[in-house]
């Protein structure tokens, strides 16, 4: 699954740039998914969906437009571990995430200084009816060209584990800086170009084990369950551990 956040203050275009990106991908035929971050409770105190939400850890609500699943994620991974799996996945907001892309949507130079992390790939929203660059970045008129949009994020979304494992001899976000500037490529991520054997995850997030790690672990279970009635030998064992 490949990835880029919409990041920009309030009223910059994140909604619209999003919404007409969203659009071009599904005419090219990818299956989208949309993240979106919200400053809001749309839970709103005392409701009947709130009071349930005190007493359970998951609330599925059926309603008339649509249907949702309420939750707790513990962190932006066990967030998005929630999303089946599409072709690209757009986050609007999540200005602190550092493992994936950008496109800052700003109304001014200033604002566009002041998200850039080094994460960026292109300039978009109100500010794109004034300026074609700013700082080096390609400014990109949503409502005109969302086709350019599309064809940058086709080139150029990823999203890195976002586990800091090291690796690569670096955490996450100094790895994406490096995507970004075409000195990396995901596969000088360790864990993201290695088909592991053994994989591991504590609550939605994957726990990285060198190649000796995954043997020993492997070697265990399988010594394990070898000594039980009823047990073959199969390509796939599961384990789940309720803690």
């Amino acid at each position: 699954m490949r990835a880029v956040a919409f990041v920009g203050f309030k009223k910059s275009g994140k909604t619209t740039t999003v919404e007409r990106v969203a659009r071009e991908l599904k005419k090219r035929g990818y299956k989208v998914g949309i993240a979106k971050s919200m400053h809001t409770n749309f839970d709103r105190k005392d409701s009947d969906t709130w009071k349930l939400k005190r007493v359970a850890d998951y609330v599925i609500v059926r309603a008339q437009d649509t249907d949702a699943l309420l939750f707790e994620a513990k962190d932006l991974n066990a967030l998005l571990s929630a999303i089946p799996e599409v072709d690209f996945l757009l986050l609007e907001g999540f200005k602190d995430a550092k493992h994936l892309p950008k496109i800052i949507c700003a109304k001014s130079e200033e604002e566009v200084k002041v998200l850039n992390d080094g994460l960026a790939i292109a300039v978009s929203g109100v500010i794109s009816s004034e300026a074609k660059s700013i700082g080096g970045l390609e400014v990109i008129n949503p409502l005109e060209n969302p086709e350019r949009l599309a064809d940058l994020i086709e080139e150029k979304a990823f999203m890195l584990p976002n586990i800091n494992c090291g690796l690569c001899g670096l955490d996450c976000y100094e790895m994406a800086k490096l995507i970004v500037k075409g000195e990396k490529s995901t596969e000088d991520c360790v864990v993201l170009s290695s088909k592991p054997k053994v994989i591991v995850r504590v609550d939605g997030k994957e726990l990285p084990m060198k190649d000796w790690v995954q043997e020993l672990v492997e070697k265990t279970i399988k010594g394990m369950l070898s000594a039980m009635k009823g047990y073959k030998e199969g390509r796939k064992i599961e384990i789940i551990i309720e803690d």
